[in-house]
């Protein structure tokens, strides 16, 4: 192993590209990083770094690391395999360009016993440019034809070790502080990400159930008991052994232009024909509940201008707003906030997350997600982008009864 881990045309090597295997011996061996530290005669702080992978050793460190362990400098560190060619299900109903000359950048889930493939431009316009591609997706598999259930069998090159791919956590919900999670989750355990594919809560329900995420996120409140989330989960699991685990409370209302200029005060003024409204998609947590208000207020959502216009997301709602394409919109405090919109408190209610009870116990970064948002840092942050009230983060909820675990 090279000094500062440089690659044969002198540049230094990216720590993603090592497989650091560090603190898995380290723990097997049942040693805290003070007693390694002590071992190897480096500092605690450095074996906590190099650990999550925030520096790479030099050779002498590697080797006084692996002469504690009793182990060898490639039994800790090794370049990652890249470039493994494997076949997956392109979801159907995700964007490729066409015309776009070359292979397409996918990001790719293992879910059970098959990948999961998407393109990364299905995150916005925003995460295109930032984050990374788990492959390049470079032609069809098979005779290309798509079935119901499985989309388009495709083939794609890994751009990332096939273990990393296969730690990754696809979640499908609206909540945008679920890429606040994994990022704490990478920070902790270098080789797991999360990725945040964006939808209502009655879609994110439908990708978990045909096997395309590994967790969907809802807030849907019923409008005769008041309860969030399990009532609807009760009707459209069916036998399903699912966990349900609370990852916030967070305030719904509308989303109106900074100093209210057309003096907006409830779902009632939205019949107003000076008032145009920017929508959620159908099935969406935000759509449900102004269609509950609109019912009860005695309004036809025919009356309300922009009631079709549809926005994909609380921040593309926001949006609208703050770019006065709309005077109003659905959504989140945290999104009104961001952009600098005043915000009228319609509910709480609570985001949960679902997940399959045999998803969690085979795939090795759920449960440590599960852990991460529940820990105080996290939740100190959450809470500050406003909004979230964190006080019931990580109870477990029963789809038959009161919550069982916190």
């Amino acid at each position: 192993m090279r000094s500062s881990a440089m690659s044969q045309k002198g540049r230094a090597e990216p720590p993603e590209n090592i497989d650091n295997r560090l603190r898995a011996l380290r723990t097997a061996k049942g040693l805290s990083q003070a007693e390694l530290a002590d071992m190897s005669g480096i500092t605690r702080q450095a074996v906590c770094a190099i650990e999550a992978n925030q520096y790479l050793p030099t050779t002498a460190v590697a080797l006084r690391l692996a002469g504690a362990l009793g182990c060898r400098v490639e039994d800790l560190f090794s370049l990652v395999a890249t470039g493994d060619l494997i076949e997956g299900d392109l979801i159907a109903g995700t964007p490729l360009n066409a015309s776009t000359q070359g292979p397409t950048r996918v990001k790719v889930a293992r879910v059970g016993s098959r990948f999961v493939v998407r393109p990364v431009a299905a995150l916005g316009e925003i995460l295109n440019f930032t984050v990374p591609a788990d492959g390049l997706l470079i032609g069809s598999a098979g005779s290309g034809q798509q079935t119901a259930k499985r989309g388009n069998l495709v083939k794609v090159r890994l751009l990332r070790d096939r273990r990393a791919v296969e730690q990754e956590v696809a979640v499908a919900g609206c909540d945008p502080a679920i890429v606040l999670a994994g990022e704490y989750l990478r920070r902790h355990h270098h080789a797991a990400t999360v990725v945040g594919w964006t939808m209502g809560s009655a879609a994110a329900l439908e990708a978990l159930k045909r096997g395309e995420v590994h967790m969907a996120g809802l807030h849907i409140v019923d409008a005769k008991s008041g309860e969030s989330n399990l009532p609807y989960l009760r009707r459209h699991l069916e036998d399903e052994d699912v966990m349900v685990v609370t990852f916030a409370i967070w305030e719904e209302g509308l989303l109106v232009r900074s100093g209210n200029p057309k003096g907006i005060r409830g779902v009632g003024d939205l019949a107003r024909q000076d008032v145009t409204l920017m929508n959620r998609e159908e099935g969406s947590g935000a759509r449900l509940l102004l269609d509950q208000k609109l019912g009860a207020t005695g309004i036809d959502p025919v009356l309300v201008n922009g009631y079709r216009h549809v926005a994909w997301s609380h921040f593309e709602v926001a949006r609208a707003v703050a770019e006065g394409r709309a005077d109003v919109g659905i959504g989140i405090r945290a999104a009104a906030r961001y952009y600098g919109l005043d915000f009228l408190p319609l509910q709480e209610a609570r985001y949960d997350l679902v997940v399959p009870k045999a998803v969690l116990a085979s795939h090795p970064s759920l449960s440590v997600l599960l852990d991460t948002i529940v820990s105080r840092p996290f939740r100190t942050e959450m809470e500050a982008l406003g909004g979230y009230d964190t006080r019931e983060t990580g109870t477990v909820r029963s789809l038959r009864g009161s919550p069982v675990a916190t």
